[in-house]
């Protein structure tokens, strides 16, 4: 699989993507919304783009797929219930459901509603060259996770991460619908002081080359991000001295939920 990851250096740091197989350079364009750029790079790349992927129905996630698609045919995929709020959608996905990229790539469907109640995320199983892969527009992000003020709720994020991001392997990457990275590390810290791990890719970020994509993993999530952290005794100590109605013994939805809460005015 190769992967293209685009910044459209817009104030809300919106990453897009191509995804393409290496056999027949087929490619599909995730969440486009710089069109302009994301066609250049096909171009550049000599990619053909055969699909569109939305990750879930906010404009700047499909902003672009108008035009991609009229430049392109491409076909437009996207979340089941999203039909009627995506405009001229082809496919409507339902979880399990496999987008084909060219003859060695195969994205396949996670409904993850939380963010939106349509939002899907697109896993890469890997293979012996390339580890797995999540595209996994606003429901994760390096070191946080979206915000659900626009059509989500809170306590349906928590359920898509219990029962399916947390369950990913280790190896498998994130590539996210947004940069926030330093934001969501400084907030790590605020509620996990003592994370060593989040204290150094922060250091690390700060430093970072513009033009360079940081991508992270499961296994790098578990360290750093504080919402995969729900059982780190200093953040659940603070927590519990700071609110005492979450109680002595909170639970890991409960800890989750203040958290997202928290986040929403950071």
């Amino acid at each position: 699989m190769l992967v293209e990851q685009i910044a459209v250096g817009n104030s809300l740091r919106n990453y897009m993507y191509l995804v393409a197989c290496a056999e027949t350079r087929e490619a599909v364009a995730i969440d486009p919304l710089d069109h302009a750029t994301l066609l250049e790079r096909a171009r550049n790349l000599g990619w053909d783009i055969r699909g569109v992927l939305n990750t879930h129905e906010h404009h700047d996630h499909i902003g672009g797929n108008e035009p991609v698609i009229r430049a392109t045919g491409a076909t437009l995929y996207a979340h089941h219930h999203a039909t009627d709020k995506i405009p001229n959608v082809d496919v409507g996905l339902r979880a399990g459901d496999g987008v084909q990229v060219g003859t060695s790539v195969e994205l396949i469907t996670l409904d993850t509603p939380g963010h939106t109640f349509c939002h899907s995320c697109f896993y890469y199983l890997g293979d012996n060259q390339a580890a797995p892969a999540l595209f996994s527009g606003d429901t994760l992000f390096n070191a946080g996770v979206g915000n659900c003020h626009n059509g989500g709720n809170p306590q349906t994020m928590y359920q898509t991460f219990a029962e399916q991001i947390f369950k990913l392997p280790d190896a498998t990457r994130v590539y996210p619908g947004h940069d926030y990275i330093v934001n969501n590390l400084e907030f790590t810290l605020r509620y996990e002081p003592d994370n060593a791990a989040a204290q150094s890719l922060l250091a690390a970020m700060q430093q970072w080359p513009s033009d360079t994509h940081f991508i992270s993993n499961i296994g790098m999530e578990r360290l750093v991000n504080t919402f995969f952290r729900l059982d780190s005794g200093s953040l659940v100590a603070g927590l519990s001295q700071q609110y005492p109605d979450l109680g002595v013994s909170p639970s890991a939805e409960a800890i989750f939920l203040k958290l997202r809460e928290l986040r929403n005015s950071w």
